[in-house]
């Protein structure tokens, strides 16, 4: 038997304080404070834990340029345990994509790209023969635990001249598949209203809060009719922050509209965590706590409705007997500069910090 930690006075993000024994990566005892019993313990006292975050949208490929980073710099560095790379791969290259991920400490999915060349250029809708559908169905057949939906980036600069066709094709894929789509938005045409028409249950709008003209709210901050019949109808909405696709404005109109929070993702990659506006996905959580919503409310868009959506709940519970998945980090008293995609700057007062995880049978501090 390994040694058995305890993490000691951690609180849940509900107010709740606990120890919480573990061994051999398994928890093994969550107690009150101070009644844990191990040969270790650290005192986590000022810490949060919650079960490990959930990115929903990364681009986690390193090579590829500009959309590329190392899975563990946006991954458990980061406070994230689980990240969904979004579309950086077409069948060309998921199983080289699949058999690199093996090697990080940070548990990844991946939407199949579409377009079988995936981000090796970022108009990879541009041409329809790239949209090849049996390599695509080789290619989820091939990786049915690794693959957990399809990815079509649906803005004009990818499509360029093929207009909502792609689109078509890929809700063809989704049937035939079962895989549902995550589907980026950002300038027209197509017109944002034609995307939603063919979005389902399941189906995810990311980027939904960008700010470009194309967006899901009219100028008077009212959203479009459709945005509330895609919801309504069980469409998930995805922040997917990026370097051009989160606007406080927007924000600010969905949450007076009260639309539901559904997932915080950064869309991070290299650029936009060294140079921002993302940097990392406590600065993107940060940024919802400074628009008013609450720190539950926060935590829950990146762990319980992050792992409903994968379809795997298991990933949002803190639980005796199970592996331990943890994100520990703190909520700070200080002045922090926010930026969005559009430039607006917000100061926050207090910000969320990542300070470690707990994966894989150890505790990992970036």
């Amino acid at each position: 038997m390994g040694t058995e930690n305890v993490l000691r006075n951690l609180q849940l993000v509900g107010g709740q304080r606990v120890d919480i024994a573990i061994q051999d990566g398994v928890i093994t005892a969550i107690t009150p404070p101070g009644q844990a019993e191990g040969e270790h313990s650290m005192d986590c006292s000022g810490l949060y834990v919650s079960s490990g975050w959930i990115d929903l949208h990364v681009h986690a490929v390193p090579e590829l340029d500009p959309y590329g980073d190392d899975i563990d710099e946006i991954g458990v560095k980061q406070g994230v345990t689980t990240l969904v790379d979004a579309g950086s791969c077409g069948a060309d290259r998921i199983g080289d994509f699949y058999t690199g991920s093996l090697k990080a400490a940070t548990r990844v999915f991946a939407l199949l790209n579409i377009s079988r060349i995936g981000l090796e250029r970022t108009d990879e809708l541009s041409q329809l023969e790239w949209i090849d559908r049996s390599k695509a169905l080789e290619a989820a057949a091939a990786y049915p635990e690794f693959i957990v939906g399809l990815k079509a980036r649906i803005s004009q600069s990818v499509v360029k001249d093929s207009g909502i066709q792609p689109l078509k094709l890929a809700r063809a894929l989704s049937e035939e598949t079962k895989l549902p789509l995550m589907v980026h938005i950002g300038s027209a045409p197509p017109a944002v209203t034609e995307v939603l028409e063919l979005l389902q249950r399941g189906d995810v709008i990311t980027h939904y809060l960008n700010g470009k003209s194309n967006n899901l709210f009219h100028e008077d901050g009212t959203p479009l009719q459709e945005l509330l019949d895609a919801a309504a109808r069980g469409v998930h909405l995805d922040v997917g922050h990026g370097t051009a696709s989160f606007s406080f404005r927007v924000a600010e109109q969905a949450k007076a509209a009260g639309i539901a929070l559904n997932t915080i993702s950064t869309d991070i990659y290299r650029g936009n965590r060294l140079n921002g506006p993302v940097y990392s996905m406590s600065n993107v959580l940060t940024k919802f706590l400074y628009l008013g919503y609450s720190l539950e409310e926060v935590i829950r868009a990146v762990t319980s409705s992050a792992a409903e959506w994968l379809g795997k709940p298991e990933l949002a519970q803190i639980r005796v007997g199970q592996q331990a998945n943890l994100t520990l980090f703190a909520v700070e008293a200080g002045g922090k500069q926010l930026k969005d995609s559009e430039g607006d700057v917000r100061a926050a007062h207090y910000y969320i910090e990542a300070k470690g995880v707990y994966a894989n049978g150890s505790l990992i501090t970036g």
